[in-house]
């Protein structure tokens, strides 16, 4: 009885650090395409300046060496960063932040707009 517990709690305890480990995959790729921005922007430009230069060592796969290893950095960086919070246990459902992650469909504030005051008690 107790080995049958012992397979079931490791099988749950699995499936949640893949769970955790593809939420904090999606985070991560979310920060680095939204916030992380001006940083595409510089690897962009270094990666065309590397291109332009492997193109007399390389001249026909130059911009595929460059732009798979570029790639690949960024893929290997989000997976090991997703990698190390879900290691060090750090779930995404205990960060107040992941509101989506809660089910909380309206935030705890409400917007004010600059109109309201003039607009808010008219009735249409």
């Amino acid at each position: 009885m107790t080995l049958s517990q012992s397979q079931s709690f490791r099988n749950t305890y699995y499936i949640l650090a893949i769970k955790s480990f593809l939420i904090w995959t999606f985070a991560l790729t979310v920060c680095l395409l939204i916030i992380g921005f001006p940083l595409i922007i510089l690897m962009v430009t270094i990666g065309s300046l590397l291109a332009v230069v492997l193109q007399s060592v390389l001249p026909v796969s130059a911009v595929l060496v460059v732009a798979g290893s570029i790639l690949s950095f960024n893929v290997l960086g989000i997976m090991l960063g997703a990698a190390v919070l879900t290691l060090k246990g750090v779930h995404p459902q205990d960060l107040t932040w992941f509101r989506w992650l809660h089910g909380e469909a309206n935030p705890r504030h409400t917007s004010v707009y600059a109109a309201c005051p003039l607009t808010c008690d008219v009735k249409g």
